[in-house]
C-alpha cells in the first residue's frame, strides 16, 4: 500500500496517483491542504525521505516569503511552518511503510512500486 499525499489540483499529483493505480498498488490518499500532516508526521516524512525540511518545502510560496523564512531558517522553524502552512510542503509525497519519494518528476514513484 502506499500513502499518498496529494493535491487533486496539481498536475503531478494526478499522473502520481494515475501510475500508482495503473500499476495496481492499492492507495490511500491524504488531501494534505485539507488534511495537514502534524509536526510529527513532517518529521517521520523527511526522514523517509532522507532529505531536509528546506529540501521538502516549496520555497516559491507566497506564505514562505511572508514568514521571512530562508534556506538559513532553522530546521525547527521549517517543520513547524509546514505543520501551520502545509501549502508549504513539495507535493507530492508518497510513502510505503519505510520509504518515500516526492514525486518530481511523478515517475520518481516507481521507486516504490
Amino acid at each position: 500500500m502506499i500513502t499518498l499525499w496529494h493535491n487533486p489540483r496539481c498536475s503531478k499529483s494526478r499522473k502520481i496517483l494515475a501510475l500508482i493505480e495503473e500499476a495496481g498498488v492499492t492507495v490511500s490518499l491524504r488531501r494534505y491542504l485539507e488534511d495537514g500532516p502534524t509536526r510529527e508526521e513532517i518529521i517521520a516524512a523527511r526522514d523517509a525521505l532522507g532529505l531536509t525540511a528546506i529540501e521538502m518545502m516549496r520555497t516559491g510560496e507566497k506564505v514562505f516569503k511572508e514568514l521571512n523564512l530562508t534556506s538559513d531558517s532553522p530546521e525547527d522553524a521549517l517543520i513547524d511552518a509546514m505543520a501551520v502552512h502545509p501549502i508549504l510542503i513539495e507535493r507530492p509525497i508518497a510513502f510505503t511503510q519505510s520509504r518515500a519519494v516526492i514525486g518530481r518528476p511523478p515517475e520518481a514513484v516507481k521507486a516504490l512500486l
